[in-house]
C-alpha cells in the first residue's frame, strides 16, 4: 500500500536537526547544545491568561483569522516595535505558530514548477514546504558572504521560474541579522521583478547590538512581502503554538481561504495567552534577551579561546561553528563529539550542504550547562 502515498512526502525526510537529536537521545551523561527551546518558563501571567480563558469557557471557535483583540494587539505590537503598518481587519492572520504560516503562504503563492530562493545554510523545514506545494527549492550558498543573502547573491540566482524568496533573519543556524542598507539594496532589487518574498523574523525580539529592522518597512515592495512572525522565541511559549503573518490585504484574504480549510483557526485559549504576551509582556522579552546576551558574550569568549572560528551572532540563540572534520564527515564528527567527549552539537549538514564542516551550537540552555558543555567541547578539541 506505500506505493499509494503521496511522491512528494515519500521523498522528505525528517528534520536533520530532529534525526540527530534522536540518534544520540540514548546516549547517558551527554550535554546537549542541539535543540532552539528556549529554556525559560511561559511567563505566569501569560500561563494565567491562558487558564482564565478556559474558565471564562474561552474554548469555541474564533474567526479563521484569530480574535480581532489579538489582532489589534499584533497591529499595535508591530507598528510601535517595527514601524510596520497592517491593518488587524484585513491584513493579519493569526496562525499554528510561524511553520503554519509559512506552509499556508507557500501554498497559496506557489505553482508546480516554481524555484524559490534561500540562503543555505538555513533551517531545514522550508525545503519540505516548498517541496510539498511542488516547487523547487534553490539554495544560495552564502557561507563566503558572512551567511548572508545579499541583493548581490539574489541577482545571480534569479531564473524565470523564481517566484519566491526566502530572508530569515535572524539566522538560524547563523544568528546573523540583516543591516537596514543591506535591505534596502534587497528591497530594491526586488522592486524590478514580480516575486515574493517571505521574511521569517521569528527571531526579531532577540537581536543585540543593533536593533531589527524589517524589509517589510520599504513601502515600494509592500505588495510583494509577507512577514511571518510569533510569540515562540520571544515569550518562550513554543508549546502554545501562535505565530501570524502580515500580508497585504488582496493576498491575506487568499491565504486566509488556505488556513481555513487547514485549521480553521488557531487554538482560543493560546489566543488569549498570546494576546496577554503583546499586551503586557513587553518586559518578558527584554528579560530573555538579556539573559541570552549574557550567554552568547561567554559562549564566543570561550570558543574564541580554543581557537574556533565562528559567525559572529547578532541575534537569536545559535552559534555556527567552523569544526575540524579530521578527515571524517560532519556527521560522523559530530557522533564522535557524542561518544568520546559527551557533547551534542548539530552537525551543519543538516542546514543543507553549504552547513558542510560546521557544527551548531544552541545557547538557549542554562550558563552552568553551557559551561560543562564547553569544558568538554574544549578538552576534545585539544586532545582529538
Amino acid at each position: 500500500m506505500e506505493n499509494l502515498i503521496n511522491s512528494k512526502v515519500k521523498d522528505i525526510e525528517i528534520s536533520g536537526i530532529r534525526r540527530f537529536f534522536n540518534m544520540v537521545s540514548h546516549y547517558e551523561d551527554v550535554i546537549s547544545l542541539t535543540i532552539g527551546q528556549p529554556d525559560f518558563p511561559t511567563p505566569d501571567h501569560i500561563k494565567q491568561a491562558g487558564i482564565q480563558a478556559i474558565q471564562d469557557n474561552q474554548t469555541s471557535y474564533t474567526h479563521n483569522a484569530g480574535l480581532l483583540s489579538l489582532r489589534k494587539a499584533i497591529e499595535h505590537h508591530v507598528s510601535t516595535t517595527y514601524q510596520l503598518s497592517y491593518r488587524a481587519e484585513e491584513e493579519i492572520i493569526v496562525t499554528v505558530g510561524a511553520s503554519q504560516a509559512l506552509d499556508i503562504t507557500l501554498r497559496t503563492i506557489i505553482q508546480p514548477g516554481d524555484e524559490v530562493l534561500l540562503p543555505g545554510p538555513v533551517y531545514p523545514g522550508y525545503e519540505p514546504l516548498i517541496r510539498l506545494a511542488g516547487a523547487t527549492p534553490v539554495f544560495v550558498d552564502t557561507s563566503e558572504n558572512q551567511f548572508k543573502l545579499t541583493s548581490d547573491l539574489i541577482e545571480a540566482n534569479l531564473t524565470n521560474r523564481t517566484k519566491a524568496i526566502i530572508l530569515p533573519y535572524p539566522s538560524n543556524p547563523t544568528g546573523v541579522t540583516m543591516t537596514e542598507d543591506e535591505l534596502k539594496a534587497i528591497a530594491e532589487t526586488l522592486k524590478k521583478h514580480q516575486l515574493f518574498l517571505l521574511a521569517d523574523e521569528i527571531y526579531s525580539e532577540l537581536v543585540y547590538e543593533q536593533k531589527h529592522t524589517s524589509i517589510a518597512t520599504f513601502q515600494e515592495i509592500h505588495d510583494q512581502v509577507i512577514v511571518i512572525n510569533g510569540v515562540s522565541k520571544s515569550h518562550s511559549m513554543t508549546g502554545w503554538r501562535i505565530g501570524y503573518l502580515l500580508a497585504p490585504a488582496w493576498l491575506s484574504r487568499h491565504i486566509l481561504k488556505v488556513h481555513q480549510y487547514n485549521v480553521s483557526c488557531a487554538t482560543s485559549i493560546s489566543q488569549y495567552a498570546a494576546l496577554e504576551a503583546l499586551t503586557r509582556g513587553s518586559e518578558d522579552s527584554k528579560k530573555m534577551r538579556e539573559a541570552y546576551k549574557q550567554r552568547r558574550s561567554y559562549v564566543t569568549r570561550r570558543l574564541q579561546e580554543m581557537g574556533l572560528e565562528f559567525a559572529q551572532p547578532d541575534g537569536a540563540f545559535y552559534i555556527f561553528l567552523r569544526f575540524p572534520l579530521k578527515g571524517k564527515s560532519t556527521m560522523d564528527r559530530a557522533i564522535q563529539l557524542v561518544e568520546e567527549a559527551g557533547i551534542a552539537l548539530v552537525p551543519g549538514d543538516a542546514f543543507s550542504e553549504y552547513g558542510k564542516g560546521y557544527m551548531r551550537l544552541s545557547y538557549a540552555y542554562s550558563m552552568k550547562t553551557l559551561e560543562k558543555g564547553l569544558d568538554r567541547l574544549e578538552k576534545f578539541h585539544l586532545t582529538s
